[in-house]
């Protein structure tokens, strides 16, 4: 029986540590990354592991080409997908093994003046929040066109649709990214594979740490829902995109308590 697989990046804390534990309680086979917290990955592989799902680590820089070309390196040596036990498959023919769905999450916000912001600040937030989720669709994709099945899920923001003072550089590289999903969904749609991104509002996560208790207070009052949304909203929200119906692609869904 074929066992679905998944990777998420950047899966060691906030949205994509929940992804990856609503994954693998789903019975999906979670393949977990992370760049340098590594003993947070180690700990959510035990955790995993404690749930009676699977899982396997492929940490490493999602933000460049060659880390994300050894990681589907990993992924492709997990097994092999004959083709005389998946209607999928073209008679005759074994696949190197790849993932059923992706979840493009990697990312890291930056606050502060655009006049102020680095050449190299500019690099790494569009290397961390967009570069790497080219990259992953790259590797991802001949394995999905095959089969003529697969989703991918990318993890976007708000700020992507309507902008944010003082992160242009986030808001810029997260607008790309549902430019991307919207233009991958229509190059993609023949070949079954559905793209869809979700557009997170305030999410109660350590990327918000910076807010102080009377900023989280102002924000929170601006939000009609009258709460931050948790990471676990955000992953359940992702596993629904990855079991919706086929038709289903296109689509950056706002999850934001209503705020814009």
């Amino acid at each position: 029986m074929h066992r679905k697989k998944v990777l998420v990046t950047g899966s060691s804390r906030g949205i994509g540590r929940a992804c990856a534990l609503a994954f693998a309680q789903a019975g999906y086979h979670v393949f977990i990354n992370c760049r340098n917290s590594l003993d947070r990955l180690n700990a959510l592989e035990r955790e995993i592991l404690n749930l009676g799902g699977t899982c396997t680590k492929v940490p490493g820089d999602v933000g460049n080409p060659d880390e994300v070309r050894r990681i589907f390196r990993v992924i492709s040596e997990a097994g092999a997908s004959p083709a005389t036990d998946d209607p999928g498959v073209p008679g005759g023919l074994d696949i190197p093994d790849g993932l059923d769905v992706l979840v493009n999450n990697a990312g890291i916000s930056h606050f502060g003046l655009l006049s102020d912001m680095s050449d190299e600040e500019w690099r790494t937030v569009m290397d961390t929040n967009l570069s790497s989720a080219f990259y992953c669709c790259r590797e991802a994709l001949p394995y999905m066109v095959t089969r003529k099945q697969g989703r991918i899920i990318n993890i976007s923001s708000m700020w992507g649709v309507a902008g944010a003072s003082c992160e242009a550089a986030y808001s810029a590289s997260k607008a790309g990214l549902n430019g991307l999903t919207q233009a991958l969904a229509k190059e993609l749609a023949p070949s079954n594979v559905q793209v869809n991104a979700i557009a997170c509002g305030v999410i109660d996560t350590e990327m918000n740490a910076r807010l102080d208790e009377e900023e989280r207070n102002a924000l929170r009052e601006e939000i009609p829902a009258g709460r931050f949304g948790t990471p676990e909203e955000a992953a359940k929200l992702a596993l629904m995109l990855a079991e919706a119906p086929g038709y289903l692609t296109g689509q950056i869904i706002r999850m934001d308590g209503g705020l814009i």
